[in-house]
């Protein structure tokens, strides 16, 4: 019986059935392999790779090129999840046409199936743009990495009255321009309770409490494999990193004392 792949619809129908909707990164062929075999919905392969793999400070940097080079790798190892690709700085904000260009190198180039765009009202021409050129988008609300500098830190958006009542309006405007769905990223849960509940598209949250349809979560966080710093926000369900320390160390230790390779490895 073939695959059925995770479609727009079958997100819509997760939300009217209460189903929730689970979403972790990927970068590479062997991680979003495993994902999709253990029953992920959707993979975003996120500009998160610049932190997480390219050792950038933030996301700021990260080129179309790195992002499509990734999101090929991902795409090769998945079957049944949906891929997004996530629109990096600077990618849609020049021009709809460029806008446009980019977000159709994901879906050409890398075999994605729908991109993701940061921002409200100020980008919303650009996803009209590029939804009404076949596109399917993923909107991005609250905290919004690419905004840092903008923001001035990574604190929680929405916190005042005001903000709130800007992100609320910007889902809704986003909902208007067509997008599937909304992440929305470290805002109060009250605040993503009443968006999730007004809106008729799913809301996957991180950061954002137990009321989205979804949750996403950088997988290298929840694994533990990152350890430059632990977001709130972020379950780790293991502790990868030192033991995978352990195993070079021992490793190293083996090579240099003798013990490996023995027998057993030798032909």
């Amino acid at each position: 019986m073939a695959i059925q792949r995770v479609s727009v619809n079958k997100l819509f129908e997760m939300k009217r059935t209460g189903e929730k909707i689970a979403m972790l990164t990927a970068y590479d062929y062997l991680m979003a392999s495993q994902l999709d075999e253990c029953g992920i919905d959707i993979i975003l392969v996120g500009d998160s790779v610049g932190n997480v793999l390219l050792g950038y400070e933030d996301t700021i940097p990260v080129t179309m090129d790195e992002m499509i080079h990734h999101c090929k790798a991902v795409t090769r190892g998945v079957k049944r999840a949906m891929v997004v690709g996530d629109m990096p700085f600077m990618s849609y904000q020049a021009s709809l046409e460029e806008a446009v260009h980019n977000a159709g190198r994901f879906l050409k180039e890398a075999g994605a199936q729908a991109v993701k765009v940061e921002g409200g009202e100020e980008v919303l021409e650009a996803i009209k743009k590029i939804i009404d050129s076949g596109i399917p988008v993923m909107g991005h609300l609250g905290l919004t990495p690419q905004s840092v500098h903008k923001f001035g830190g990574y604190g929680v958006r929405g916190q005042s009255e005001e903000e709130a009542s800007k992100i609320l309006r910007d889902a809704k405007k986003l909902e208007e321009v067509g997008v599937f769905s909304i992440v929305l990223e470290k805002v109060p849960a009250e605040l993503s309770r009443r968006i999730t509940e007004e809106l008729s598209i799913p809301t996957i949250g991180i950061g954002a409490g137990v009321f989205c349809d979804g949750q996403v979560l950088v997988t290298h966080d929840m694994l533990g494999l990152f350890e430059k710093f632990k977001p709130k926000f972020s379950k780790r369900y293991a502790n990868l990193a030192e033991e995978i320390k352990r195993c070079y160390r021992e490793y190293i230790e083996e090579v240099k004392t003798g013990k490996f390779p023995t027998d057993e490895h030798s032909y």
